[in-house]
């Protein structure tokens, strides 16, 4: 009896964990949370826009886009 209700937990468990495509997802709020960078003053997207410009990675895919007013100042030689 135990290892039947072990399996229909498994089972449970792996078909919540599947996420149909389209909309579903995390909402508006949480993607913009997690979607920051640069000590929040950036957004993580594949294309800068215009008026962004490039500062670091946010992983293998994505830049990190800040606006130039936000940029760190260069100091050095």
């Amino acid at each position: 009896m135990v290892t039947r209700s072990v399996l229909l937990g498994l089972v449970v468990l792996v078909l919540l964990s599947y996420v149909p495509p389209g909309r579903s997802g995390p909402n508006a709020y949480i993607r913009k949370a997690f979607a920051t960078c640069w000590r929040l003053h950036g957004t993580c997207r594949p294309k800068c826009l215009k008026n962004e410009e490039y500062h670091i990675l946010c992983d293998t895919t994505f830049l990190c886009c800040v606006n130039p007013k936000q940029m760190p100042i260069l100091t050095g030689k």
